[in-house]
């Protein structure tokens, strides 16, 4: 027969068992596995968002797209092609600037919800490596294809070979070398607003993201940044979240940016906060933090958007039902540094 103090004894260890998934969720950060947070509604969809200014006509590309209930990854790859075909924009595509040996030579990444990817790299005469990068993702058993062999990849699937280098990024690049100033450029500036990233949400939850530029301008011959490497300047899981990254590649890459972002939204993290732990990551492992740029975009499975930058200046783009609109970062240094 039950004694009184053992049926007390018995009601308290069910009470603490019954606590435990509380006590988990406070300790862990509600992960985004968990049930209760699955519960969560998709509040904010479709939705894209992309860096810097260019950005705006990126979005806008990328909305007829999302406007009609159109997939996310068709988005994202129309809405960055937008960047690739413009001559203006001398950070991605045709008009980039080339590296030291006068050469442009493009990377890009693109990313499914399911979490299939393709990537180029150290790509030259393609326009669009974005739609190269996709096709490396649906034709073929890999995930990256670089230099000649990307090109020949493009060639032999209907792209055309073009010269890239237009005679304003020609002549910035003379004007560079008769400078004597022989470091590649170590942050985007008023003009060269690097890398372009995107992510998208569409109307049926799906998120994918695309990355693409023609990367540092007067770069070494052959270096690749970050932004064709999956888990550095692009990752999505379509259960958690996206993060594209923009600014000095190297610095991404040593941490794996936006793999971190979307691990740190897993456990419960908001977009603008896995942002800002990941670039207070690179201050806290990189003592040079203060002469670079870096920044992030996150955008989670219910249509929030989050980013921070390491310096001022950093801008980003977002469109959804109600406008398309250029927004600025927060930022980590509160203070004017050679950081743009």
């Amino acid at each position: 027969m039950t004694s009184r103090r053992n049926f007390i004894k018995g009601s308290i260890v069910v009470a603490s068992l019954a606590a435990v998934p509380a006590i988990f969720n406070k300790s862990y950060g509600n992960s985004l596995s968990e049930p209760g947070i699955r519960r969560k509604r998709i509040r904010n969809k479709p939705v894209v968002v992309s860096t810097w200014k260019h950005g705006l006509a990126a979005n806008e590309a990328a909305w007829e797209i999302l406007s009609q209930d159109g997939y996310a990854l068709d988005a994202v790859e129309r809405g960055v092609r937008v960047s690739e075909g413009d001559p203006d924009v001398t950070s991605v595509g045709y008009g980039g600037l080339p590296d030291r040996d006068g050469y442009v030579t493009l990377d890009a990444c693109i990313m499914d919800e399911t979490g299939n990817c393709g990537s180029v790299s150290f790509m030259e005469n393609i326009k669009h490596p974005i739609s190269v990068a996709r096709l490396v993702m649906e034709k073929t058993p890999h995930i990256m294809l670089s230099g000649i062999g990307a090109q020949e990849f493009a060639l032999s699937n209907g792209f055309k070979k073009e010269d890239l280098l237009t005679y304003e990024s020609k002549l910035r690049w003379e004007e560079w070398m008769r400078s004597q100033n022989f470091h590649p450029e170590p942050t985007p500036d008023e003009e060269n607003h690097d890398t372009i990233g995107m992510l998208a949400l569409d109307h049926d939850g799906n998120l994918c993201g695309a990355c693409t530029t023609s990367g540092l301008a007067w770069k070494y011959h052959g270096r690749v940044g970050d932004s064709p490497i999956i888990g550095a300047g692009l990752f999505v899981d379509g259960d958690v979240g996206g993060a594209v990254a923009t600014g000095r590649g190297e610095s991404v890459i040593k941490i794996a940016g936006t793999h971190l972002i979307v691990e740190f939204m897993r456990q419960g993290k908001s977009p603008e906060k896995a942002c800002r732990m990941a670039v207070e990551r690179i201050v806290n492992k990189q003592k040079d933090h203060q002469d670079f740029q870096v920044g992030f975009i996150a955008l989670n499975k219910y249509g929030e958007v989050g980013t921070y930058s390491l310096a001022r200046g950093f801008e980003y783009a977002l469109q959804n039902h109600k406008e398309n609109k250029l927004i600025k970062s927060p930022y980590y240094l509160k203070y004017n540094n050679t950081s743009k």
